[in-house]
């Protein structure tokens, strides 16, 4: 029989066979169970496969609890809501005061603060963990590391805090793919590149102030041909784009805190979109017996600086989507007084995770010179960043726009900002019909206090 193992790991999923493999391999032995148990076989299987590494399967919940030294940790990577109940409630009953329970998957945070407290009663502790989670030792092992600022790791603060900060981090990674996906579309439609031309001019980018894991990944994927037919497989896969729910829930909260997350919001509009493929089969026949082409003119413009203004207009939205992913997570901070170190944050992004980029070290930066700075766009180095770009972010958009080519992401980003920079708005309008319809008063620019107008009255004089 196996001596106690150091950690125990419910939910063998894809993820959850990695996770548990990395702490095997980093010398710590790891107890797994899986309520499928062929999936508990599989794991163990690959674990000697892959270099004899100290995984120990279970088939049943009592005998995976046992095998665990005390105070038992288990981490659950399993489906959020009801399933993580479920989960909670098979092992629970088998564990004992002191033992800790830490969920590494994606959930809603209110769900973690309630199972917090459930816990607390058992006399168990709770951690929700927005990627992985485990004993600091271990964590600190099997984290991705980054040779200037130590592993991408840290404890975000109390209750959900972990798991809201993941949910944010996906909101962006949702804004990060919609703006590469939108550059990928002007390039290929309107540029008229090849997927090789694709494949470098990314690979090219991935060198610069772009340097980020997705950037990487997009390159590989223009390089792959279709090993069922002729040509690449990125062409042959369905544009339709599938989503897990973290997107939603960030704009839900945005829409719930009152924070402005055009770009993330435009990209979770985009993937419903994607997912009406047969109406937008039907639509473009409708469009296309009327004139109306997938590209409704062509434009001319070099493509060494299509590529250049391209690159540019990339980079200056995803400012922004950052930029507001921050402005949600410190809202959220203020509300619950999780007081969350945004540069942090920002560190512990820059290596392992789906958004890991090369300027998260320079948000880390902004954020070290300025804890309080309310919007990364005003701090003065992504200030002149902006700036030095927005020629070439609006040739793009205008590009995009007269082609007949949707860009919701770069033109929602570039909103954001036209419309965070400018001391004065329309919005003296809207509150003015406000007020005239329904009455809820307005203030003045020239005195203080609130104030109610008869417009219809005045309107009839």
């Amino acid at each position: 029989m196996a001596p106690p193992t150091r950690i125990g790991l419910a939910g063998l999923a894809v993820m959850g066979q990695n996770l548990a493999l990395n702490i095997a391999e980093k010398g710590f032995p790891i107890s797994v169970y899986n309520r499928t148990t062929s999936k508990v076989d599989e794991t163990v299987e690959r674990a000697k496969r892959e270099g004899d590494l100290p995984v120990y399967g279970f088939h049943d919940p009592e005998s995976f609890v046992q095998s665990i030294q005390k105070p038992r940790v288990i981490i659950m990577l399993v489906k959020a809501g009801a399933p993580v109940d479920q989960t909670i409630k098979t092992l629970s009953g088998y564990m004992e005061r002191g033992d800790c329970i830490i969920n590494g998957g994606n959930e809603w945070y209110e769900n973690t603060e309630r199972r917090e407290k459930e816990m607390s009663g058992l006399g168990l502790l709770y951690l929700g963990m927005g990627v992985s989670g485990g004993e600091e030792d271990i964590l600190l092992k099997v984290a991705a590391q980054v040779p200037d600022s130590g592993p991408c790791v840290t404890y975000i603060g109390k209750g959900g805090s972990g798991n809201f900060v993941k949910m944010v981090h996906n909101g962006i990674e949702y804004g990060d793919m919609q703006l590469i996906a939108e550059a990928y579309d002007v390039l290929k439609s309107v540029g008229k590149l090849s997927n090789e031309e694709l494949r470098s001019v990314f690979s090219q980018w991935n060198k610069g102030e772009l340097l980020s894991f997705l950037i990487e990944i997009t390159a590989d994927i223009f390089g792959i041909k279709d090993d069922r037919g002729e040509g690449y497989l990125v062409d042959k896969v369905l544009d339709k784009t599938g989503m897990k729910g973290t997107g939603k829930w960030t704009v839900q909260q945005a829409a719930e805190l009152s924070v402005a997350a055009p770009t993330i919001a435009a990209s979770l509009d985009s993937r419903f979109l994607s997912g009406l493929k047969e109406e937008r089969v039907k639509a473009a026949k409708v469009f296309k017996s009327g004139g109306f082409g997938d590209i409704l003119t062509d434009q001319t413009m070099d493509k060494a600086k299509l590529i250049d203004n391209v690159r540019q207009a990339l980079y200056a939205s995803k400012i922004c989507s950052y930029a507001q992913g921050m402005n949600l997570i410190r809202a959220k901070s203020m509300e619950k007084v999780w007081d969350l170190k945004l540069g942090e944050l920002a560190r512990i992004w820059k290596g392992g995770c789906i958004i890991r980029a090369i300027f998260l070290d320079r948000i880390k930066k902004a954020y070290d010179r300025n804890p309080d700075l309310a919007n990364l766009l005003v701090d003065p180095e992504f200030a002149k960043e902006i700036i030095d770009r927005q020629s070439a972010w609006r040739r793009v958009v205008c590009l995009a726009i007269n082609s007949g080519i949707s860009t919701p992401g770069m033109s929602s980003s570039l909103a954001y900002f036209d419309t965070y920079r400018r001391e004065r708005l329309p919005a003296n309008l809207v509150q003015s019909q406000r007020d005239y319809f329904g009455a809820h008063t307005y203030e003045r620019v020239d005195t203080e206090g609130s104030f109610h107008t008869e417009w219809f009255k005045l309107a009839k004089l």
